[in-house]
């Protein structure tokens, strides 16, 4: 397979530097494949749908081709995935797609297992660590820690913003010791993605370091993630024949966003033939992308801290691979588009627990309204001439091509990606349903551990110079 580059299509590299590079250092750009091949109608339409990891294998097998081989590649993904990907229904026409059942309890796991395991079999023989930055908004810190904890050849720094992430968060990824650490900067996110982005155009660091990415800047980390889209959709659309004699749903993927690179994931997996009919991106006060839909003009701004932490990302990354796979108008018609502030998701987490005894964490509940709503009328009245105002929370003016599933054949199923355990967000969950989440083994261990996290300026030079200083 050949990737090419988001900012210039002349690029063309293997997958193998597409992974070690993590982006393109000259262009600032990210990988993308040249082409999504299909699977077999055969394998699609098995019903029992295939396991997880058979999804998996022949999903990834395209991308890798002629670098990984099938015995190898099969030893990656088995040895990434000793835990599933849970889809529970809480209605009829809505399920969730319950994404934290790895060791950190977060849809990190997915991609970061998988890209730790692909990248220490590329970096076999080489006489240097491959140092991997990564800027965490959340739970990609924790799950690329985790994943790459004592690899073999790989050395990780963290980047997470300082009193900006849940202090389970904090803990989860400021524990690690040996070849895992953690900076706590003093700014947002998007500062500490771009510490991490300038540090990948530094010509002059690139040539002390070997340097590459581990959040969904890099392909091996949005690639793993599209495997779940493809089981989570091949499962509901058996589940809707068996129990509501649905011959072809309507599936709709509701994906709480910040960077993006989840929903992009999910692209992925729609283009390879996962069937998927749209998506619904739904997000926090942060809403660049909604804005983006609604007005047709992007616009990067600071991000704004909520207690959906992970998606507090005002310059979402990801959104140059969505526009260099669709045209403006093509994502109109594929996503409807929804934002909620913290008052809304303090009530979305208590209407979905009083509606269905579920849980839900800050993140999974913005996918929750927004698709209650889209269900229960808020499409009905787009199509009826209510115009939203984009700048306040909702669904926004936007009508995609599904909508006649939603309102008239009345097919659609939601599929809601319930992104992290509520637990890692205790306080705001207890006070939503006034109830505690318990907590799971592998968290509760976590908390006891010892704060390793090194504070760090806003300051790419002084970040430079630390990495110079600290990295071998």
């Amino acid at each position: 397979m050949i990737y090419t580059d988001t900012r210039d299509k002349t690029a063309k590299v293997d997958f193998r530097t597409a992974v070690v590079n993590g982006m393109n250092e000259k262009t600032g750009g990210l990988y993308i494949p040249v082409e999504f091949p299909k699977l077999e109608k055969s394998f699609l339409n098995k019903n029992p749908e295939p396991p997880f990891r058979d999804i998996a294998f022949e999903m990834a097998k395209p991308y890798v081709e002629g670098e990984i081989d099938d015995k190898n590649l099969r030893a990656i993904i088995n040895d990434a995935y000793p835990f599933p990907a849970k889809v529970v229904a809480v209605d009829p026409n809505s399920y969730i797609l319950e994404l934290f059942h790895g060791p950190t309890c977060a849809f990190k796991d997915f991609g970061a297992r998988f890209m730790a395991r692909v990248m220490s079999y590329f970096n076999r023989g080489e006489n240097s660590p491959l140092h991997i930055l990564v800027a965490t908004s959340g739970d990609t810190g924790s799950a690329v820690g985790s994943a790459f904890h004592n690899v073999p050849g790989l050395d990780v720094t963290i980047l997470y913003p300082k009193g900006k992430i849940s202090p389970l968060q904090e803990k989860q990824l400021s524990t690690f010791d040996n070849n895992v650490r953690a900076l706590k900067v003093d700014g947002t996110f998007d500062d500490c993605q771009k510490l991490v982005k300038t540090a990948f155009t530094d010509e002059s660091l690139r040539s002390k370091l070997r340097l590459s990415s581990a959040n969904s800047i890099n392909i091996s980390r949005l690639l793993p993630q599209s495997f779940y889209y493809m089981y989570s959709s091949l499962s509901v659309k058996n589940k809707a024949w068996q129990y509501n004699k649905i011959e072809e749903p309507s599936i709709i993927m509701v994906v709480p966003s910040g960077n993006f690179g989840n929903l992009t994931s999910g692209l992925i997996a729609k283009k390879m033939g996962a069937p998927i009919t749209g998506f619904v991106a739904a997000t926090n006060t942060n809403r660049t992308i909604p804005d983006w839909i609604a007005t047709g003009s992007y616009n990067a701004r600071p991000s704004i801290a909520t207690y959906a932490n992970a998606m507090d990302v005002g310059s979402p990354s990801n959104y140059e691979r969505i526009a260099a796979m669709y045209s403006l108008e093509e994502v109109r018609q594929l996503f409807a588009s929804y934002w909620l502030d913290d008052e809304g998701i303090i009530n979305s987490i208590k209407d979905c627990y009083s509606k269905t005894g579920y849980v839900i964490d800050p993140h999974g509940s913005v996918g929750w309204k927004a698709w209650s709503d889209i269900k229960n009328g808020a499409m009905k009245d787009l199509v009826a001439g209510k115009k939203n105002d984009y700048t306040k929370p909702g669904l926004t003016p936007n009508i995609p091509s599904w909508v006649d599933d939603v309102i008239t054949k009345k097919n659609a199923i939601g599929v809601i990606l319930e992104t992290a355990h509520p637990a890692k967000f205790g306080s705001t969950v207890t006070k939503a349903t006034g109830k505690s989440p318990s907590i799971p083994d592998r968290l509760e261990k976590v908390l006891k551990l010892k704060d390793l996290s090194i504070p760090m300026e806003n300051d790419y030079e002084q970040f430079k110079d630390w990495l110079l200083e600290n990295l071998r």
